[in-house]
């Protein structure tokens, strides 16, 4: 197996020297570990239960016996309960943010991480095999080891380690994906390879035999890995605070990525609305930790400091506001998880009153001097305040003490009625009253603003009713998406959208040191100008044609530089060589592919997008002794241009073509040529 763990790899139960790919760990045994398999068994038994539903509902339809129907009513009633059951402890599932948290952190609001989707196995060796006899005309079986390792790889994306590691082993899968795409999926003929994926929310199962779903519930799973390594991070530590702000930055941006791309995929989890959701999540807990980030060093007890960090707070609860508020929109309020919009509508609520505490402290605890600067702090009020109560200005509050603590005493009441009603949504959630470290937050706030208003308080002072103005949001570090970079350009030359004939051998003899004809292109390369009176042309070679091999050697991966050489020392005998043209035909169009939800097939158009990308680590690949249309990463190499007459060079078209693959597809580009 290649890619392996050399020095922290783990051996298998069998001690036969087994090596798990870097990135991934089927037998840990942690809590997320756990957790991912119940959610697993949890999806096997969703699909059980409604292919029970589907042959009770055919049976329904197709049966006129009353007492049958009477049985089946009784039976479907039974598998729905069932059914919600199941939904019940999937829902709990994504609920148990507990697992995700970091062992040694007691001291911050827990965060919500997304599980990762299931997925079935899949062993298209044979298919694929088939298919390479089939279209490409050469043998699958010596294929076999190369099949191998990308199945390998797609069965290590299911168990990838929560690190840098396991999102490499993801996005390096996700490479492949347009490459197989090219060589293996004709638009043109179904391959019989389903792959199954499972929705995260309701468990239901999709299967489709294109790679459109494969791509997106990939991207979707970086995502969720992303959002694992966040809430992972030590937040009581800058570095970790760093690390949770670009791995949420990072899990919108490919959310929102997948959004763009993906906008058809037939799935609950992975439809527009409920990425828009997911992507808000994203945002506002990495605008919560550049909340933290700013409070951790310490916060200066100044009224401009007070009066910054208050719209900070506001800055956080004005976005978990509307995070709340497409949670309980129609259609994803009825499958997103109970524990998700109460966690938010909590947090909404204690930053509110975050943001009124340290309004009144600036207010009660810092009255205005001579050696303050009034200025800055009028111009520092009025900046808090959208509005103010009626007859008063920012100058009249700052200078006039009974003004100041009025207006400080009704942000002290505003912040402990937030801070009550907090407590009261966190006690409607059963899964929230898990979060011991979150009540104590929560109570401890409020007891920070009882302490506060106990202060001030005056028993002779009659009851005031001023209301606290609302505090205008500002933060000076917003949260901001890590949009990856795509690549575009499919491979063109030999792939599965292409047909070409059978490789023909001609016999080239050189007169005068010329050939009769030029070379051109990347790889492969291409037959150009060619003399219709040279023996060459007679021997049935022709324009446009492609080289595939000289002699002995296959040369469908050499540049023309390379065939040059091999072509420079012909002698008089001559040499054979092999060409393929390309068949003209008018690309029909897109089949419709079958998609399977829930066990009930629907048309789905198949959506195809290029995206491609070259192994990113080629020194980890087997060696050899030919290139094959599997060896994903290449050397780069610069084509040079050449003066010599045997045959003649048009660079026109030559550039390199391979780049080494990123962990996160980029922005490079590829040479339109493929394997063969």
């Amino acid at each position: 197996m290649t890619d392996t763990l050399l020095p922290n790899g783990i051996k298998d139960s069998g001690g036969d020297s087994t090596y798990f790919r870097k990135g991934c760990n089927p037998f840990a045994q942690t809590g997320r570990s756990k957790l991912q398999n119940k959610r697993a068994s949890v999806n096997q038994e969703i699909i059980k239960q409604m292919r029970m539903r589907a042959g009770a509902e055919n049976l329904l339809k197709a049966t006129s016996n009353n007492k049958v129907k009477e049985m089946v009513l009784l039976e479907l009633s039974y598998v729905n309960s069932n059914l919600q059951l199941l939904m019940g402890q999937l829902e709990g599932l994504n609920s148990s943010v507990e697992v995700y948290q970091n062992t040694q952190e007691t001291a911050n609001i827990p965060l919500i991480a997304l599980g990762l989707k299931e997925t079935k196995d899949i062993d298209f060796s044979t298919l694929f095999k088939d298919f390479i006899l089939e279209h490409y005309s050469e043998d699958g079986n010596s294929f076999e080891d190369e099949i191998a390792d990308l199945i390998d790889l797609r069965q290590a994306c299911r168990t990838p380690s929560r690190d840098e590691a396991g999102v490499e082993l993801l996005a390096k899968y996700f490479s492949h994906l347009p490459l197989m795409e090219s060589r293996f999926f004709s638009p043109s003929r179904q391959t019989g390879i389903f792959f199954t994926w499972y929705d995260s929310f309701t468990g239901v199962p999709l299967c489709q035999q294109n790679l459109s779903l494969e791509k997106a519930s990939v991207l979707f799973n970086m995502a969720a890995l992303y959002s694992q390594i966040g809430t992972r991070s030590d937040r009581q530590t800058i570095a970790g605070l760093e690390e949770a702000i670009s791995s949420f930055q990072k899990s919108s941006g490919i959310l929102n990525h997948l959004k763009e791309t993906h906008t058809h995929t037939p799935s609950y989890d992975m439809s527009p609305a409920m990425l828009s959701m997911l992507i808000r999540m994203m945002l506002a807990q990495a605008q919560e930790c550049l909340f933290e980030k700013t409070a951790l060093p310490g916060i200066r007890n100044q009224f401009s400091s007070l009066m910054k960090m208050a719209q900070e707070a506001a800055k956080v609860s004005e976005i978990y506001d509307q995070l709340h508020q497409s949670m309980i929109q129609t259609p994803i309020k009825d499958n997103v998880p109970f524990f998700w919009s109460t966690m938010s509508q909590v947090k909404t609520n204690h930053y509110r009153s975050m943001a009124h505490y340290f309004a009144a402290s600036a207010l009660l605890d810092h009255q205005l001097s001579l050696s303050d600067d009034e200025d800055q702090q009028e111009k520092t009020l009025s900046q808090v305040y959208d509005r103010l109560p009626e007859g008063r200005s920012p100058l009249d509050i700052l200078k006039k003490k009974d003004e100041r603590e009025r207006i400080g005493k009704a942000h002290i009441r505003r912040a402990i009625l937030g801070h009550e009603e907090a407590l009261r949504i966190f006690g409607l959630c059963q899964h929230l009253n898990k979060l011991e470290a979150l009540q104590e937050i929560l109570k401890a706030s409020h007891q920070r603003s009882l302490n506060k208003c106990s202060e001030y308080e005056d028993e002779e002072e009659f009851a005031d009713y001023t209301e606290a103005p609302d505090i205008i949001s500002k933060t000076e570090h917003k949260a901001e998406m890590e949009v990856p970079a795509t690549t575009k350009g499919p491979l063109s030359v030999f792939s599965a959208k292409q047909r070409w004939t059978a490789p023909r051998t001609i016999h080239l003899c050189p007169k005068d040191r010329d050939l009769g004809f030029t070379l051109k292109g990347e790889t492969p390369v291409q037959v150009v100008s060619l003399d219709p009176l040279c023996t060459a042309a007679a021997d049935g070679l022709k324009e446009s044609d492609y080289i595939v091999a000289v002699g002995d050697t296959d040369c469908k991966w050499m540049g023309v530089s390379d065939v040059m050489r091999l072509l420079k020392d012909v002698d008089e005998e001559g040499i054979d060589i092999q060409v393929i043209s390309i068949m003209d035909s008018n690309p029909p169009m897109p089949t419709k592919s079958a998609t399977f939800c829930g066990n009930l097939p629907k048309t789905y158009s198949m959506i195809c997008l290029a995206y491609d990308d070259d192994d990113k680590n080629p020194k980890s690949r087997k060696v050899t002794k030919k290139p094959s249309f599997l060896s994903w990463g290449l050397k780069n190499k610069l084509k040079s241009a050449s003066t010599l007459s045997l045959p003649t060079a048009d660079h026109s078209g030559g550039l390199p073509w391979n780049k080494p693959c990123p962990t996160f597809p980029s922005s490079s580009t590829y040479n339109d040529s493929a394997l063969y």
